[in-house]
């Protein structure tokens, strides 16, 4: 993701990162390869982040996104977490992204957490209680 945003504009979370107390890690198989990951990392009271959603590039459009997404958000919803947010690009490049999530139901929200107004961001929620 580096070529996307400048350094002050990345949040993608680092191997390290992805291992920390407070994240749920998931990968999508397909055979021996690994063809997609997402993580939830806790926020505050019933509140986690979607992070490191990535689909390997040859098998998008073939729903793996969708059944990840699904599995994540029945996974949140069974530990009562009520809001799955997350942070994206603003750039062309992001945009089938934000279309995937709002199709999902995810709507535009301020940031959240410690993130802060950034040009080179998006941010978008969606609310369990009601999806």
């Amino acid at each position: 993701m580096e070529p996307t945003a400048p350094p002050e504009s990345r949040h993608a979370l680092d191997l390290a990162a992805l291992q920390g107390d407070g994240v749920r890690l998931w990968v999508g198989t397909h055979g021996d390869d690994l063809v997609a990951t997402a993580a939830l990392a806790a926020l505050a009271g019933r509140h986690e982040e979607l992070k490191s959603m990535r689909t390997d590039p040859a098998l998008r459009g073939r729903g793996v996104a969708s059944r990840m997404l699904a599995h994540v958000l029945d996974d949140a919803r069974s530990r009562g977490v009520a809001r799955v947010s997350l942070e994206t690009g603003s750039m062309a490049f992001f945009e089938p992204a934000r279309r995937f999530y709002s199709r999902a139901g995810f709507v535009a929200c301020t940031p959240f957490g410690s993130y802060v107004d950034d040009p080179n961001s998006t941010f978008m929620t969606l609310d369990l209680t009601r999806a």
